[in-house]
């Protein structure tokens, strides 16, 4: 039985500059070599960190100058590490269990969701090495699926290729956050546009996301602005106001591509003021109007999901949308992520009030992998469409792709094919593959 003989944190910096935690788990005896890469004996994981946040989102422990993390690396070392000595990394759920109880909040305001999650999923590799299985295979297990690899697929990829609110370069960003205008021109205020290749593997689909991505970047060379600064993201930042021009700029990028589809992330809690909201600059919407404004996008573009498309206390807002949908037999899907946080009860709730019919799932947002596994799990019930997400504060670690195959979600976001800290979970995933069509 392999043992936890150490575990350290540290700080390392995200793809934004900002500083995060990173764990190493040691066990004894050591492990064999784990499957995506980690060093004999030796389990790293970090945390990434999100600029659009939802408000039930377990919480991020920064200092007192609400940068640093050497108050969540002390938990880790101090309070986490001595209580995990010689556990079993198998166990998952027991240590999951075992550092909620440390920390005894709600939200993880004690310890730091950024303290928790690294440890947990550093727990998981180790884990999955002391089965002798890839790390996507027992995740499977953690969620009660068999790991028969012939039983699994790849995520289709959903790739952001223009980038807005929250997203863009910190220069344009201040409007759009309410603060004063920097002299810049106007800017999306809708944070991500996706494009979402659907052919049968998942090879094929990264070649032809970097496809429209390329087109994309020859058609803005064309441009009087030419090529503009990319996202945090990936995506570009272009010198554009609507949604409408967004999604005829990513249509000419596909071009006769029908297998390509078009994905959004309007973050709508970023632009609702006093009961509006403002999409696009100058444009102030009711619930209503924001019903008819989506269902013309859905009419006029190959559009098949919109997330958050409603702020995320706004539940009759999602509840009318998904009905329109669905009395116009639209394949459109209508996903909570701020709404719904990775969170069990929120997830709930959100069923109850026949609100979505998608969910995001990103790991920081609740905080260890065994409380993602039960909200992927709660969401399947229903029949919703699972959606594996990074966050725009990335760093190179590769777990999400490994978490999106062994529970099968349906897709994954991880940003451009283009930035090293989002093209990683793209390799992993190819690799994944290739592992297996040889099991």
């Amino acid at each position: 039985m392999s043992k936890i003989k150490e575990i350290i944190a540290r700080e390392i910096k995200d793809s934004r500059g900002k500083p995060t935690v990173e764990v190493v788990v040691t066990t004894d005896p050591p492990s064999r070599k784990a499957s995506d890469g980690q060093s004999k004996g030796e389990f790293v994981a970090s945390c990434p960190s999100g600029a659009s946040t939802g408000a039930n989102e377990a919480l991020e422990l920064r200092d007192d100058d609400k940068w640093g993390v050497s108050k969540a690396i002390a938990n880790v070392n101090e309070i986490i590490a001595p209580k995990l000595m010689g556990k079993d990394p198998s166990n998952q759920r027991e240590i999951d269990d075992l550092m909620l109880a440390l920390d005894g909040t709600e939200n993880k305001s004690k310890l730091g969701a950024n303290a928790i999650l690294p440890v947990s999923m550093a727990i998981c590799r180790a884990g999955a090495a002391a089965q002798k299985l890839p790390l996507y295979l027992h995740i499977a297990q953690l969620a009660n699926y068999k790991p028969d690899a012939k039983s699994y697929k790849l995520p289709y990829p959903s790739f952001n290729i223009l980038n807005g609110g929250a997203h863009v370069p910190i220069a344009k960003r201040s409007r759009i956050l309410g603060g004063e205008a920097t002299g810049t021109k106007s800017c999306l205020i809708m944070q991500e546009f996706m494009v979402v290749p659907m052919k049968k593997t998942f090879q094929e689909n990264l070649v032809l996301g970097s496809a429209v991505f390329n087109k994309l970047t020859e058609l803005l060379k064309e441009t009087p602005g030419g090529v503009p600064e990319m996202g945090d993201e990936g995506g570009y930042a272009p010198q554009i106001s609507t949604a409408q021009q967004a999604l005829f700029m990513i249509k000419n990028a596909i071009g006769s591509h029908q297998d390509v589809k078009i994905a959004l992330d309007c973050a709508a809690s970023e632009f609702y003021r006093d009961g509006k909201y403002e999409p696009e600059e100058g444009r102030q919407l009711s619930r209503s109007q924001m019903v008819e404004f989506y269902q013309d996008l859905a009419a006029r573009f190959p559009v098949i999901s919109i997330e958050d498309p409603f702020a995320e206390e706004d539940w009759e807002g999602f509840r009318e949308l998904k009905s329109q949908f669905s009395m116009t037999n639209s394949q459109v899907t209508i996903i909570g992520d701020d709404l719904t946080t990775t969170n069990v009860k929120r997830i709930k709730e959100a069923e109850s009030k026949k609100a979505c019919n998608g969910v995001i799932i990103k790991v920081n947002q609740i905080g260890t992998v065994s409380e993602t596994v039960d909200a992927v799990k709660l969401a399947q019930s229903y029949g919703w469409k699972t959606f594996v997400s990074h966050r725009s504060g990335e760093t190179m670690d590769t777990f999400i792709a490994d978490l999106a195959v062994g529970i099968r979600a349906d897709f994954i976001k991880s940003g451009s094919p283009a930035q090293p800290e989002r093209m990683v979970k793209y390799n992993r995933l190819l690799e994944i593959e290739q592992d297996l069509t040889k099991r």
